[in-house]
């Protein structure tokens, strides 16, 4: 009974969250296990371009470090927000939200080229909250209990938790201008006098992922809770 409760829950989870923190976890159980090294799967161009290794340019994003706070910590952010975004403004739109996913992640593989950054999932999990918080502006987040804040504030608050924890910016950095980026060609800019859409989902993504029905016992997760944790506990204002 409780392994029939936990597949109907991991079913219930959308597609694209369910495979990408799937693929993050097992990819960790791979490296604590042994049975492949960190070295096999970090971002390298010269690896990517000479030997043909082009597996990288997935797999830097799947790794988050061994198990420990840091693991734990990016995966309940990525799992809560990726989830949020898929159930949310993407709902019905699954092509759409995979394109996002392709030209964030096509980005940061540009930029990390020239600031030498060899794990990108960090990074990615930070686009997925800037993007999530940008479209719910109204509301109001709790980090540990200690700052309360709106939305749009939480990736720079990430950030400066990650300065006093001694990890670099850099990633940080990054995740929030590739979430900018995505967030004014889609949100912004096609609503500008002279403005269009510029990020268009190709045909064949759409014949892929987008399907026709809704399942009738979908369960989204409630935005009012955009954290689930003390860290990140928030509600809508005026609601």
């Amino acid at each position: 009974m409780a392994y029939q409760t936990l597949q109907q829950e991991y079913l219930q989870i959308p597609v694209v969250t369910r495979a990408y923190t799937t693929a993050c976890v097992l990819t960790t159980a791979a490296v604590q296990l042994e049975l492949i090294t960190p070295f096999q799967l970090y971002f390298n161009p010269e690896l990517i371009l000479r030997n043909y290794q082009v597996w990288r340019l997935i797999t830097n994003f799947l790794f988050f470090g061994p198990v420990g706070f840091n693991f734990l910590f990016n995966m309940i952010f990525l799992y809560r927000y990726c989830r949020m975004l898929e159930e949310g403004s993407f709902r019905g739109r699954t092509a759409d939200f995979v394109f996002m996913f392709l030209f964030g992640g096509l980005l940061m593989t540009i930029f990390g080229t020239f600031v030498s950054l060899v794990f990108l999932g960090q990074a990615f999990t930070i686009m997925l909250v800037y993007v999530w918080s940008r479209r719910n502006p109204n509301v109001r987040m709790n980090f540990f209990g200690l700052l309360n804040f709106q939305a749009p504030f939480l990736p720079w608050v990430l950030m400066g938790f990650s300065l006093l924890l001694g990890n670099s910016i850099i990633v940080d950095l990054l995740g929030i201008a590739v979430g900018h980026v995505y967030f004014f060609l889609e949100d912004v800019f096609p609503n500008q006098p002279g403005g269009g859409r510029w990020l268009k989902t190709p045909s064949i993504i759409k014949m892929l992922f987008d399907t026709p029905e809704e399942d009738a016992n979908y369960n989204p997760l409630p935005e009012e809770r955009p954290g689930g944790f003390a860290w990140g506990e928030g509600q809508r204002l005026g609601g």
